[in-house]
């Protein structure tokens, strides 16, 4: 049978000034659309630096002491005060033998008013000497058996500094307090 432009008999209307047709919703639904509204301009200057790159803001330095479960984007400059390796279980290094083994390695690290736990992973192991100063951007809490352990993933960055004289406060480590998850019924 060939397609005859006037028999609309088996086609669908075209909606072509107005929205798409909705669509069938099938096992996976799509994901609803957030809705926009139009921005209206009020003068001239504010589309003049809608094109211009943001500035960027200064990072907000912030001590060990401050640090809170589950919090993130914290930029810090702490002293690397020991490293251990932690080894790894054999059973997941050879069931995945097109991956290269992760190297992972607990650094106590701190400031002039605490000290935490650091999860050092693969490149980051090479930076977190004993004795470094670094400075922690983007920084984020883990928390790992009820206590809190500060990380830098993919989004964050590891910066070696000069060494800054500084003695750290090793007898209020963070790590060693225990967290309990609580439910809060209003």
């Amino acid at each position: 049978m060939a397609s005859n432009p006037t028999d609309n008999s088996q086609q669908r209307p075209r909606h072509r000034n107005g929205p798409p047709p909705p669509r069938r919703q099938g096992r996976n639904p799509p994901p609803p659309q957030p809705r926009y509204q139009p921005q209206q301009h009020q003068s001239t200057t504010t589309t003049a630096t809608a094109h211009t790159p943001q500035e960027k803001k200064k990072p907000v330095f912030v001590k060990v002491d401050q640090l809170k479960p589950g919090t993130s984007g914290h930029t810090l400059t702490v002293k690397v005060v020991s490293q251990t390796s932690v080894p790894q279980k054999p059973n997941a290094a050879s069931s995945s033998s097109h991956l290269r083994p992760n190297r992972i390695s607990e650094c106590l690290i701190g400031d002039e008013t605490a000290s935490i736990l650091f999860t050092a992973r693969n490149d980051q192991v090479e930076l977190m000497k004993p004795g470094a100063t670094v400075n922690l951007r983007n920084a984020k809490i883990d928390m790992f058996k009820g206590s809190m352990r500060l990380a830098v993933d993919k989004w964050g960055r590891i910066e070696v500094t000069e060494p800054v004289e500084m003695v750290v406060k090793e007898d209020n480590n963070l790590s060693l307090v225990e967290y309990e998850l609580v439910n809060v019924e209003e």
